[in-house]
């Protein structure tokens, strides 16, 4: 959530912010006026709890009738104490409730609009000339299909629609881009962990989704747990209510875990192979830093994403979202996205986020400051950013960037490694 005393002392930077993202910029001055009357009651109800003591103090020390008109006045502060101490616990949940409402602050230099007002980056390496070799290229459903790695009509048999098996080689190649992902994690100092898919709601909550109004989260209502589309929401959860001892360096973690999206949305959409799916696997990095570490590690992230990308040797260009297309917890973010020859576009294969404080202030974590002389100063919000680092989506880009005529695959050389030196995946 936002820090409304931050807010307060700079309402203009806020409106801006949400009118970036054709968000609701009256939420500015509700939350101006909710805090005003929040204070304003606090106030009353301390005035009025002060004034209470005092009468308790001159009832102890009257008697006979002196005594009695003093009962009948402390009777009466009393109902007003509780009414004003009702009132303030008011003003404290309104509050509370559009804090919860109003999404993250936008750094500066975000894109203005939405989905398609992006910003490209840069754009890193070249499509294929199909053409020019001499074939026309398959997708990456019918290559699966070929070589024994996907099989869409068993996953439907047994789940229903964008449900799939990974099979023989697409299983291998899954599990090795995984396991690569995960090696270069290690080698820059994240902590691997493979995280619950099952959490609470005060966690799925404290990472910025929306629960009671999320279309895409599938949630357990037996047992008021959800399935998380991500392991940065387990991460994100991993440290709540804790005081982190930060130091130069960031903590790093990289979740490997199953993933689950309704993608409600999504009626028509990618309806074909494994795009847009209800389940998949992804490598996710996680970073609790500094406040002031937090746009240098954002950088970072998609520095390893962007590594990642060359091994695969995929041609993808790197975009700067638009404010609009953010989300309720980022400030910024970054998505890498894989040319799709089949497509004729590119599509997203990764994405990195600066959440600033926003999650933090959710789930009260924060870091322990001292100062020079080595001494406590207090506490203060950490920052925390996520980056993915392989999903199962990226078997599609994979698959058809490096098809043969035939229909084999030919496998990157950084690959090879973690399929036992495998080349080439061949038609079955």
């Amino acid at each position: 959530m936002i820090d409304v005393k931050h807010l307060t002392e700079n309402p203009d930077l806020y409106r801006a912010s949400q009118r970036a993202r054709g968000a609701d910029e009256s939420l500015v001055d509700q939350m101006l006026s909710a805090d005003a009357t929040r204070r304003s009651s606090i106030a009353a109800f301390e005035e009025l709890r002060a004034e209470q003591k005092a009468f308790g103090k001159r009832v102890a020390a009257a008697q006979g009738e002196e005594k009695q008109a003093l009962l009948a006045e402390v009777k009466d502060l009393a109902a007003r104490v509780k009414a004003a101490e009702a009132e303030s616990g008011r003003a404290q949940a309104e509050l509370d409730r559009l804090q919860r409402v109003f999404p993250n602050l936008v750094e500066d230099g975000v894109p203005a609009g939405g989905e398609d007002d992006f910003a490209v980056l840069k754009t890193v390496g070249s499509a294929r000339d199909f053409a020019a070799e001499g074939f026309t290229p398959r997708d990456h459903l019918e290559i699966g299909e070929l070589i024994g790695a996907i099989d869409m009509e068993r996953g439907a048999k047994v789940s229903g629609s964008r449900f799939y098996f990974l099979k023989g080689v697409g299983a291998r190649l899954e599990i090795a881009l995984l396991q690569m992902g995960l090696d270069l994690a290690v080698q820059a100092g994240f902590i691997p962990m493979i995280t619950p898919t099952l959490v609470r709601p005060e966690t799925m909550q404290g990472t910025g989704f929306d629960v009671e109004h999320d279309d895409e989260i599938y949630k357990l209502e037996r047992d008021d747990m959800y399935l998380v589309g991500t392991s940065e929401v387990a991460l994100a959860g991993y440290h709540a209510d804790e005081i982190l001892e930060l130091g130069a360096e960031p903590v790093r973690y990289a979740g490997w875990s199953t993933c689950y999206r309704r993608e409600a949305g999504a009626a028509g959409k990618d309806t074909r192979g494994i795009i847009r799916v209800h389940q998949f696997n992804k490598l996710e990095m996680f970073i609790y830093a500094t406040q002031d570490q937090a746009v240098a590690e954002h950088r970072r992230l998609l520095d390893w994403e962007e590594q990642m990308l060359a091994k695969v040797e995929l041609p993808y260009r790197v975009i700067d979202t638009a404010a609009g297309d953010l989300g309720m917890s980022a400030a910024r973010k970054f998505d890498c996205e894989a040319w799709v020859p089949t497509q004729g576009t590119y599509r997203e294969l990764t994405s990195t986020s600066n959440c600033t404080t926003f999650q933090a202030r959710r789930l009260n974590i924060r870091e322990r400051l001292v100062n020079d002389d080595g001494s406590k100063a207090g506490t203060r919000m950490v920052a925390t950013l996520n980056g993915t680092l392989a999903t199962t989506r990226w078997l599609v880009a994979i698959l058809e960037n490096h098809q043969n005529p035939d229909g084999s695959v030919t496998v990157p050389a950084a690959l090879r490694p973690y399929l036992g030196g495998l080349e080439v995946l061949p038609v079955l």
